[in-house]
């Protein structure tokens, strides 16, 4: 089998976790953060990629070659923060510690110790795995060596490089030459980005290639790539990471990289002396060992980790002791351990309750496992608890309390009295980050807790969580309980201490509600006409198919890339627009899109293409996503995904069903009534409208104000001209810049999207901003107030993180700036749909209505309407939808009604 190197960048994540974890101290007040987050993850990762050899590489102290090639090089970035610098030796005698061994060079960087490593083991036949976060490493991908990324999961191989960066792992130091790095002070192209870099090598394959066709590349762009033209030799010498270092005290058959012994006695010490309770007692076996020094957040310290009261409730004198202290406690943590991640279909295998830090119990009811414990019985123990769970005045804590309700529901038990909920309180404040328990609980509480692969495995040998033993299941499902009712001592308090905030925190809670609705409703799919759809688009593929073969002149698999490859470009010798990394031409969508300008074989290809993608995707998928239960979809949507605040839906994601295409388009025919008829309201315009608001420009205002048409009334003002004499290419003008204003779109995006020069686009948004120029001021103060508190916020004050606008440099900032103009009209927008479902469900509730509420999509609700009931609900929803919220302009909501959503939209 072919053994295994595994790199650690150390220096990269040393700083991520200082940055990433709260301001963790101990009882002293020592920093503490850095620490724990490298040692977090030192202690996972050899777990997670079995190791023959390691090592985990820093940054030597002093300068490097680079600096002798460019003074300046890495000049912007800030001196360390004491508070970091100070726990950079306990972080290496922590590593080594744990085993692994430690690297640092002189006169060289991390990076290129990594470097010369990788391809060191790629001449012995040894696969390398990279630990990092940094984005240079990705010139070292090739099919012997991948990166992953701790942080964030992330994993790059070949593929995933160009995935991500659009060109291939051997293109990269060219697209970091094109696009420079604003970290490292590394000058690049004037205003070229990612894409545009990405876009001239895909193009010219290489910088040497771009270079000698300069004279091609007209505009801006082209003057400023030959401006930069004579620092490419510098930038190349600084971006290339170095694979022939000398590591004199290595030897190179990396047998001194093989994992050493833990040295428990420091590791000990460490543990002690930084307040790192579970590690210390997990490595003492001493439950009542703790530290000297406690971790704590100095700001504002979450409540003190407490020794754990967890029971395993298994007879009945327990259980009635337990359901005691439930009713009697002021709020109760609830969670449930199930057979299955999929909320309509998961059964329960066992429930938890919290009703202090560390207590909490464990009520096991369906457990299979190899120790054969005998348990209480579930229709029992649900029946018993039904009282309180019902019970809308008994306070309930959970965290995503949406998936609960389902498995609640699944067993006949409708819960009441669900208040809080950790996952959303997390989310309005840090809308920007990851809101799972184990997470939060690291975050927050300093906790380190049991992980769900601990207990089950991964991948094909993952075992079901009833097939856990009891004792463990025990631990794990009272410390989420646990978890959860600490986290909300944390969290909530800072909630409501931002009025605003606590707003938006109440508008989620309820939102959730009506979404466990919605999703338990589900949408009722006519798997005939998909079938019909499906066989239909089956016969046009095979026409193409056909037309396909007599274009080019013999049959060939056009699924196939090579056969592609071959019939394009040996038979027909087509231009080879780009190859792939293994060295063969691409036949990917963008070059198959460019030879479509001038053959016909390539358009075909497309057109097949799309169709076969429409018809495995949703004709194909969606009818074998009917649950055979109800014979209706049921998507689910995640309410802490997307900054915004915007929902996101998956399995299936009904919010990327296509409709540009009239084929996508009849997909929409499939979503029918189980009875009555489709009803379907959307909000007019809504983020234009939230603009005119916003901005308060009286232009926009009172354009809406009088009903106009917007686009047709913005150019009237850019083009000067009567509204009635407005022409058709004026006003497809006019919304490109309208849109494309509320997304950051600058000069260059808008000359795309128009075909038109750079100069005529700027001279539209000169006078766009000249007739409104309430909404350039309101542009300019959000940029500002970005840039000054890291957020911008909603009209309801819902916060929106930009974690690039701070910091960042070049591309990033600048899509951070583009963000902050579009997020608060997206995040009202996302506010305002959520408004309007609440008050349409309660509407539904008190009027007893049989309609169903039975899809969200971007700005617009859907109902499962019967007849009876069409009049009312048409009758009723633009006033219940508008009347959430007062804005500086009237909200629209426009109805229809039909037979399928496609004809009710």
């Amino acid at each position: 089998m072919k053994k295994t190197l595994l790199l650690v960048d150390g220096s990269s994540y040393l700083y991520r976790a200082f940055h990433a974890l709260p301001d963790l101290r101990n009882a002293k007040g020592q920093p503490t953060g850095a620490l724990y987050g490298v040692i977090s993850m030192l202690r996972r990762l050899p777990q997670d990629y079995k190791a023959d050899y390691m090592a985990c590489i820093f940054d030597a102290k002093g300068g490097t070659f680079r600096d002798d090639i460019y003074p300046e090089y890495k000049g912007h970035r800030p001196s360390m923060p004491d508070d970091l610098a100070s726990q950079i030796e306990p972080i290496h005698q922590a590593v080594a510690a744990l085993g692994w061994p430690v690297l640092s060079v002189s006169g060289v960087e991390a990076d290129d110790i990594i470097g010369t490593l990788a391809h060191r083991a790629t001449g012995l036949g040894v696969h390398t795995i990279i630990s990092t976060g940094d984005k240079d490493l990705a010139q070292l991908v090739n099919e012997h060596v991948e990166l992953v990324n701790t942080m964030n999961g992330g994993r790059q191989d070949i593929a995933g490089v160009i995935d991500k960066f659009g060109v291939r792992p051997d293109q990269i130091i060219d697209f970091l030459m094109l696009t420079g790095d604003a970290v490292d002070n590394i000058p690049g192209v004037n205003k070229v980005g990612p894409k545009t870099a990405a876009k001239w090598l895909n193009e010219y394959g290489s910088v040497d290639e771009l270079v000698r066709n300069a004279d091609k590349i007209k505009g801006v762009a082209g003057n400023n790539l030959r401006e930069a033209i004579p620092n490419f030799d510098m930038t190349r010498q600084l971006i290339t990471v170095k694979v022939d270092c000398d590591i004199p005290f290595l030897s190179n058959d990396l047998s001194d990289l093989t994992p050493k012994p833990q040295d428990t006695e420091t590791l000990v010490r460490l543990y002690d002396e930084f307040g790192f309770r579970t590690w210390l007692r997990e490595l003492t076996g001493d439950e009542e060992r703790v530290p000297a020094q406690d971790s704590r957040v100095a700001a504002d310290p979450p409540p003190a980790p407490v020794d754990a009261d967890y029971d395993t409730v298994l007879d009945w004198k327990t259980f009635d002791t337990w359901l005691d202290l439930i009713k009697q406690a002021d709020v109760v943590a609830v969670d449930t351990e199930t057979t299955s991640l999929d909320p309509m279909q998961a059964k329960m295998v066992g429930i938890s309750f919290a009703v202090a830090a560390g207590k909490a119990c464990y009520i096991p009811v369906a457990h299979r496992g190899p120790d054969h414990v005998e348990q209480l019985s579930r229709p029992e123990v649900l029946e018993r608890l039904r009282p309180w769970l019902e019970d809308a005045a008994a306070v309930k804590l959970l965290h995503n309390a949406k998936y609960d309700a389902h498995v609640f529901m699944n067993h006949g038990i409708r819960v009441a009295g669900i208040a809080e909920d950790t996952m959303l309180q997390a989310y309005v404040l840090e809308s920007h980050r990851r809101v799972n328990l184990q997470e939060l609980a690291e975050r927050w509480l300093g906790r380190q807790g049991v992980s769900y692969e601990s207990l089950c495995g991964k991948g094909a040998k993952q075992i079901g969580f009833d097939e856990v033993e009891v004792e463990k299941a025990s631990f794990y499902g009272s410390e989420d309980a646990d978890f959860t009712w600490q986290l909300h001592q944390a969290l909530r308090p800072k909630v409501s201490a931002e009025g605003h905030l606590d707003d938006i925190y109440r508008l989620e809670v309820e939102v959730s509600d009506v979404l466990t609705t919605i999703e338990r409703n589900g949408v009722k799919i006519d798997a005939d006409v998909l079938a019909r759809q499906s066989h239909e688009i089956g016969l046009q593929l095979q026409t193409l198919e056909a037309k396909a073969h007599e274009l080019a002149g013999q049959p060939f698999n056009l699924n196939s890339p090579k056969q592609l490859g071959e019939i394009l470009f040996d038979r027909m010798q087509l231009p080879v627009v780009r190859k792939t990394a293994s060295g063969a031409p691409s036949t990917d969508e963008d070059v198959l899109t460019k030879l479509a300008q001038d053959y016909p074989l390539p358009q075909v290809l497309l057109e097949y293409r799309g169709l076969a993608k429409l018809k495995s995707t949703y004709t194909d998928k969606l009818p074998k996503m009917i649950n055979p239960a109800t014979g209706r979809v049921h998507t689910r949507y995640s309410q802490a995904a997307v900054i915004t605040g915007r929902l996101a839906s998956s399995d299936p994601n009904l919010q990327n069903i296509p409709v540009r295409t009239a084929e996508g388009r009849r997909v929409r025919t499939a979503f029918v009534a189980g009875q009555g008829k489709i009803v379907s309201a959307d909000y007019s315009q809504i983020e234009l409208r939230v603009m005119a608001h916003v901005s308060g420009d009286e232009g926009l205002q009172k354009a809406f104000a009088e009903g106009q048409d917007i686009h047709r009334a913005t150019a009237a003002e850019i083009f000067n001209v009567a509204l009635d004499a407005v022409t058709a290419d004026q006003r497809r003008s006019a919304k490109a810049i309208n849109f494309g204003l509320i997304y950051g779109m600058g000069e260059f995006g808008l000359a795309s999207a128009l075909g038109i020069t750079r100069d005529a686009a700027k001279s539209y948004i000169d006078r766009y901003f000249s007739r409104y120029p309430g909404v350039a001021r309101y542009m300019e103060e959000t940029r500002a107030k970005a840039h000054e508190q890291g957020y911008v916020e909603t009209v309801f004050g819902r916060r929106l993180w930009l974690p690039d606008i701070k910091g960042s440099k070049g591309p990033r900032r600048a899509g951070a700036e583009r963000a902050a103009i579009n997020a608060p009209m997206q995040g009202t927008a996302a506010d305002l749909i959520k408004k309007a479902m609440v008050a349409v469900q309660r509407w539904i509730v008190a009027e007893k209505l049989a309609t169903l509420m039975v899809m969200q999509v971007h700005d617009e609700l859907v109902f499962e309407v019967p007849e009876n009931e069409v009049d009312v609900l048409v009758s009723q929803l633009p006033g219940l939808m508008c009347n959430v919220a007062q804005l500086a302009v009237p909200l629209v909501a426009e109805v229809g009604v039909g037979p399928n959503w496609e004809q009710a939209h």
